[in-house]
């Protein structure tokens, strides 16, 4: 590894699993003092152990990111130990199986899905915003989703909130242009996270594909890819290597939404 985050403190949601956890164990190689912000204590906690297990500075906070009060006092236990904040990776969010048309889904899976996915981004950007001001070179990291730029793929709640995170992206890289704070957005496809293949009845990420996701790499060969494909972008965001990038939202969907 070649310290591309040394020095920096950054502050993940959702760091217990999936995307996030990759994250995690990627920053922190690359010199990177990693606060894993998870609602469950046992997966954020067993998440820290391993990242410190390969060599890495990390350390578990509670934080329910739909939660004002959860989400301050996580960011200042991040201060605290660290004495500042350089990245916020805003990756805690979901979908609900329940999720599906506009017209008939129940509100309470709307509330959830909006608390979850947008609520919970802007609630951190909130709380770390002043401290990434501080380090002269903050970056938010948040993430969107190939639904947010192809209608009818996936439930509508979800779609509107992702797709709400780009708008907010660009809101936080205009307000925190003056300050050398970037906001960016990474838009996956299919990734095969816990959540994913468990929907998807798969045991493990090494088993055969199932239908609809052989037929999405018919067409699209790279349209199915693994937690570490998503963090090696949020590395680079997270870096000075991108330094000239704010406002932008990445695809990272093997090309689904482009051909």
């Amino acid at each position: 590894m070649t310290g591309r985050l040394q020095g920096k403190v950054a502050f993940i949601t959702g760091a217990g699993s999936g995307i996030a956890r990759a994250a995690a164990h990627r920053f922190a190689q690359e010199g990177a003092s990693v606060v894993l912000a998870e609602l469950r204590p046992d997966l954020g906690a067993s998440a820290a152990d391993e990242v410190r297990a390969g060599g890495g500075d990390a350390r578990f906070v509670p934080c329910d990111v739909t939660d004002q009060a959860s989400v301050t006092s996580a960011v200042a236990a991040a201060v605290e130990a660290y004495g500042g904040l350089h990245v916020l990776y805003n990756c805690a969010g979901g979908s609900l199986p329940e999720d599906g048309s506009v017209v008939d889904t129940d509100l309470d899976v709307w509330r959830r899905t909006l608390d979850l996915n947008l609520l919970g981004s802007m609630l951190c950007a909130r709380s770390a915003f002043p401290w990434l001001v501080r380090s002269g070179a903050g970056s938010i990291i948040n993430m969107s989703s190939i639904t947010a730029l192809q209608g009818g793929v996936a439930g509508d709640m979800y779609s509107a909130t992702k797709g709400a995170v780009i708008s907010l992206t660009r809101s936080l890289a205009a307000r925190g242009s003056e300050h050398g704070v970037r906001a960016n957005a990474i838009a996956p496809g299919t990734v095969l996270t816990e959540r994913v293949t468990s929907r998807m009845g798969m045991s493990s990420p090494a088993d055969p594909l199932p239908a609809v996701l052989r037929d999405f790499a018919a067409g699209h060969p790279m349209s199915v890819g693994s937690p570490d494909d998503i963090a090696a972008v949020a590395l680079f965001l997270a870096s000075d290597e991108s330094r000239m990038v704010t406002g932008a939202l990445i695809p990272a969907e093997g090309g689904l939404s482009a051909f």
